[in-house]
């Protein structure tokens, strides 16, 4: 997901882990150089992981053959999870929310403090081709 890709710009990335990496991110991407200069995000769903991870897990993979494409990185992160929950729920898996692991940065990004996009699913314009 995009908003977590940044962390890939930052040293001890261990010390932001806590709490599901929760106000971290949406911190991390509050940040000028960050927030002025992403105007596009393109994620690679070809294949997805919906458990276990961040690594390469092919029991726990699938090909949903699509590429994801926003403006709004909390649009695109928000789209993200509700393709992975919905895969889980095929597999017969808990949802993450359930299991404590939901990505709750999602909603912190969204919030009054950081508004760095939406996360309300009546504002989000989904275009299939």
């Amino acid at each position: 997901m995009r908003l977590k890709n940044m962390y890939g710009v930052i040293r001890n990335l261990n010390k932001y882990h806590p709490n599901g990496c929760n106000p971290y991110i949406a911190d991390l991407n509050m940040l000028p150089e960050i927030r002025t200069k992403m105007r596009l995000t393109i994620c690679d769903a070809t294949t997805v992981i919906y458990e276990g991870g961040p690594g390469y897990e092919p029991e726990h993979s699938w090909k949903h053959n699509a590429l994801l494409v926003a403006q709004d990185p909390v649009v695109l992160d928000s789209v993200g999870w509700q393709i992975i929950e919905r895969m889980r729920a095929e597999m017969g898996l808990k949802m993450l929310d359930s299991e404590e692991r939901a990505p709750r940065y999602i909603a912190t990004a969204a919030g009054r403090e950081h508004r760095l996009g939406t996360n309300d699913p009546r504002r989000i314009t989904k275009v299939e081709v």
